[in-house]
């Protein structure tokens, strides 16, 4: 089971030195995967009308960020857990895409979902309102401009006439996506290499969502297996023998990924109380040496 730890920037801050400091303690202390999250623009806390998207906190752009950090390290993976792709140009985050895995040596993993903050989409003049079907489509251009040196595409929302992008990826950037609707585990099934499964704890209704999402798999023709599955785990909750039964049920049910994420609070997750480096810090060490035998 491969093991990821969030890059907690919102608790720790998001400046150089500490950036590259967090990222290179927990390829030390054998982290697998680093994860970041992807917002453009958050409301004003003091205005209502800012809803959910008030005091967002300190999001890093995640191709930036990630270029930094594919620098202060070496075999650790980069990944978007997620990336909004409905809010940008495709043609453009198939280039930062493609340039990243290139510079980092073939580590990027590519997690894309279609959001929930409208005023995003506002600001960056995209529409909010079209944003899965039009995600579709993107996946697909997307897939086409790494796999070949020019493409000729005609759709309802893009048109690319015998053009391509340069640097291609050096391989298969493995395309991963985030959310819970049916529709989401459809486009999976055609088109993705793994599930971000936030939804729902270790239990009946978590295996019945990943067996739904094998048949759609198999209904389009793929092997199952070649479709990863990834959950969130936290510091917030239990004891160490606690963490180490989680683990056990999400293995034994098939889950490839598992990130330590403890700074998220929604759904059944439940975040730690520091916010300290130390804290941080502290937390990484404790929940992998309790795990470590289990991966």
């Amino acid at each position: 089971m491969h093991l990821g730890i969030a890059l907690p920037f919102g608790d720790i801050g998001g400046d150089g030195p500490i950036v590259r400091e967090f990222a290179q303690l927990a390829e030390a202390e054998g982290y697998e995967g680093l994860t970041l999250a992807d917002h453009v623009l958050g409301g004003n806390p003091a205005n209502p009308a800012s809803g959910r998207a008030g005091g967002l906190g300190l999001f890093h752009d995640p191709f930036v960020a990630f270029g930094f950090i594919a620098a202060c390290t070496k075999r650790v993976e980069l990944s978007t857990q997620v990336l909004i792709l409905a809010q940008r140009q495709t043609v453009l985050v198939a280039k930062q895409a493609a340039s990243l895995d290139v510079l980092s040596g073939g580590r990027f993993r590519f997690g894309i979902g279609v959001g929930w903050n409208e005023m995003e989409f506002v600001g960056l003049n995209e529409n909010f309102h079209n944003r899965g079907k039009r995600s579709e489509e993107q996946v697909q251009v997307m897939k086409a401009l790494w796999a070949n040196p020019y493409i000729t595409f005609e759709g309802k929302w893009h048109r690319l006439q015998d053009a391509g992008i340069n640097p291609l990826p050096p391989r298969k950037i493995p395309l991963w996506f985030g959310g819970h609707m049916d529709v989401t585990l459809q486009r999976i099934a055609k088109w993705g290499d793994g599930w971000i499964m936030l939804s729902e704890p270790p239990g009946p209704k978590a295996v019945a969502e990943f067996d739904k999402l094998r048949r759609l798999v198999e209904a389009e023709g793929r092997d199952p297996a070649s479709v990863g599955l990834e959950v969130w785990t936290s510091t917030g909750t239990g004891t160490e023998k606690d963490w180490r039964e989680e683990i056990s049920f999400w293995k034994k049910e098939g889950v490839t990924h598992i990130t330590l994420h403890n700074t998220f609070a929604g759904y059944h997750h439940k975040r730690m109380a520091g916010r300290s480096m130390t804290d941080h810090v502290n937390a990484m060490r404790r929940y992998r040496n309790a795990v470590a035998d289990l991966l």
